[in-house]
């Protein structure tokens, strides 16, 4: 690990000013992500900037939805009684990320902005248009278990690890950021980018945009809602395919449904088409088949020395199925 300066800024605009007046320095906040490209030497900050105490750590009402400060760690998110009320999906997410330690550190603010978990990102031996760009993509033919079968492209294929990422993804939230240029908001949907053949760009902020809090609007389809994830393990392991739906079922047809998919891109993904396709339907299993076939008509396999990740696609549909399901039973 490098050496580098340690900054206590008084506040969020200090710390902001901090970091955009540096291009070599970052925020650090529960450190969860940030530590660990220290240690692998994946990150070589000249200064960091520990933002810990400049943000909210509180969880307000506000229009009727919650305010989120970008300091509130993900484990008092998860336990929040407002937030296993009205976004269940929130709260099972949060606690199917990480372990219990992890989660106690980890912050609102952070979590979305964690970087992928890609075996090949994570070692400096090996190509990668992430780290290094234009050296290449070495999952491309190596592992590909982990990899996206959505809006990859040949420079990138690596997938978004955060877990809250897809719920709020769902949930129409909304992230509020400090910059050099003032506030702004952002929706959350738009916070992540594809890799197109810019893969070492994860989002779009801009360097020295500081996340203050996240808010969750008032949706009423939210308080039915459910994180489904499928893992290799039962705890500790990214996300081989997850999905984040609510569903409002009335006499039988599906009138409000939103849905987000998580390992399958290098973003959570929104799936719109399928939301698109089940509105106005009934609420059967066939529709829910036809409504995931039709957000994977472009998902793209990727070929690898494992045996490729092909299975992603049925495993998608299959969760998508079996979490409106359950949610239909529900509204009945």
């Amino acid at each position: 690990m490098r050496a580098f300066d340690y900054q206590v800024p008084a506040d969020a605009l200090a710390a902001m000013r901090a970091v955009a007046g540096n291009d070599s320095a970052v925020f650090l906040a529960g450190g969860t992500n940030l530590v660990d490209h220290l240690k692998l030497g994946l990150t070589h900050p000249d200064l960091v900037v520990d933002i810990t105490g400049v943000t909210s750590d509180e969880v307000v009402e506000r229009d009727g939805g919650l305010w989120i400060g970008a300091a509130v760690r993900n484990s008092d998110l998860a336990a929040d009684p407002r937030v296993c009320e009205r976004y269940p999906m929130l709260s099972e997410a949060l606690l199917s990320g990480a372990s219990g330690q992890l989660r106690n550190m980890a912050t609102a603010g952070g979590n979305p902005l964690q970087r992928t978990r890609c075996g090949y990102f994570q070692d400096n031996t090996t190509p990668c248009n992430k780290r290094r760009p234009g050296s290449g993509c070495a999952a491309v033919g190596g592992h590909a278990r982990y990899q996206g079968i959505l809006g990859t492209s040949e420079h990138c294929v690596a997938t978004h690890p955060s877990d809250m990422a897809v719920a709020l993804s769902a949930l129409d939230a909304v992230v509020h950021v400090l910059g050099p240029d003032g506030e702004r908001t952002i929706p959350f949907t738009e916070l992540h980018r594809l890799p197109g053949d810019e893969p070492s760009r994860d989002t779009v902020l801009h360097h020295g945009d500081l996340i203050t809090a996240i808010e969750l609007p008032d949706t009423p389809i939210a308080r039915r809602s459910r994180y489904r994830k499928v893992r290799d393990r039962a705890s500790y392991a990214f996300a081989l395919v997850s999905v984040a739906a609510a569903v409002d079922v009335t006499d039988g047809v599906v009138r409000d449904v939103r849905i987000a998919l998580g390992g399958v891109a290098h973003k959570p993904w929104r799936a719109y088409l399928a939301e698109e396709a089940l509105r106005g339907q009934a609420a059967i299993e066939d529709n829910f088949r036809e409504a995931a076939a039709a957000e994977l008509v472009d998902a793209r396999a990727v070929d690898g020395m494992d045996g490729g990740n092909a299975f992603k696609i049925p495993l998608v549909t299959r969760t998508v199925v079996s979490v409106l399901r359950g949610l239909t039973q529900e509204n009945q």
